[in-house]
């Protein structure tokens, strides 16, 4: 049995009477009752200090449990990421297509951060943003967490200015459309649970769509979000008529497979980031060796 390297924390609103196995039974229903009865037996189930709960404890509501991710087999990944930079706070990764950020899923140690958590042996390494399992590209984590908060805050206070490389259909599908452009929209939730979707109301997305390169029939553009929506720049891409090479999920949902992989990747890149960071006073210009290129 392989496990995470830390813990999972599950967060717990209000509930009714009822122990934490049966609420982790029903939160985690592809999980299994057998499995979470296994790593109660095992000790793999912790509360608040990390001490390990028997098989009966009641849950408390507005509290948060721990508890170890595992996987019995994993599909090893033939790709690796690479360290941009690197101080006593801060480690920023250029992450290759299809490699997960966290665990989740089949994968727990073919993650960036199991990877380099036993890289540096620090336990409390954390991503600081999103970065999907099928876009490339730059990914902030945080090494301490004294000060992640003040990284954090660069992200809620819009002051990290980052930039992503994509590849979509050129000028021949998108008549009308006057480039540089800024696309605004409402987006939430859609009706699967791995999609996004734009609805009536009040913008809380912004996008700069501008065009880089085009051969007629494709296009490389650079989209500069204002915002950090969930799925932000391929919705907006989408929204447009200008779907991003390989996307499976915008317009259409497909099913995934263990190697999925071995399929052309998302043609989404995330290729910049500017910052001036909040302990140090440094300016970093950092950017992702990794490129697209224009189908022929």
């Amino acid at each position: 049995m392989i496990r995470a390297f830390k813990p999972s924390r599950v967060a717990v609103g209000q509930v009714s009477s009822q122990t934490l196995f049966e609420y982790l039974c029903v939160r985690f229903p592809h999980i299994g009752e057998a499995v979470w009865r296994s790593r109660f037996a095992r000790g793999q189930v912790l509360d608040q200090d990390h001490k390990p709960l028997a098989l009966g404890q009641q849950i408390s509501s507005h509290c948060h449990y721990f508890y170890y991710r595992e996987v019995a087999e994993e599909t090893a990944l033939p790709f690796n990421e690479q360290v941009v930079y690197e101080d006593e706070h801060l480690l920023v990764i250029d992450k290759p297509h299809y490699l997960p950020v966290t665990p989740s899923g089949p994968y727990v140690q073919e993650t960036v951060l199991w990877r380099q958590q036993k890289r540096l042996q620090e336990p409390d390494l954390s991503p600081l943003h999103r970065l999907d399992r099928e876009t490339a590209g730059l990914l902030l984590l945080a090494r301490q967490r004294g000060s992640r908060a003040r990284y954090q805050a660069l992200f809620r206070e819009q002051k990290i200015h980052k930039t992503y490389h994509a590849i979509a259909p050129g000028s021949a599908f998108c008549a009308g459309l006057k480039f540089p452009l800024v696309h605004r929209s409402r987006m939430l939730k859609g009706a699967h649970f791995l999609q996004m979707q734009e609805v009536d109301g009040v913008a809380n997305s912004e996008t700069l769509i501008e065009v880089l390169q085009q051969n007629g029939a494709w296009a490389k553009y650079q989209l500069t979000p204002k915002t950090g929506r969930k799925h932000q720049l391929r919705v907006h891409m989408n929204s447009l008529g200008l779907s991003i090479l390989h996307d499976r999920i915008y317009p259409r949902l497909e099913e995934k497979n263990a190697q999925d992989y071995l399929c052309p990747p998302l043609q989404l890149l995330a290729k910049s980031v500017h910052f001036v960071d909040p302990l140090s006073g440094r300016e970093h210009f950092l950017t992702s060796r990794q490129e697209l290129f224009l189908p022929a």
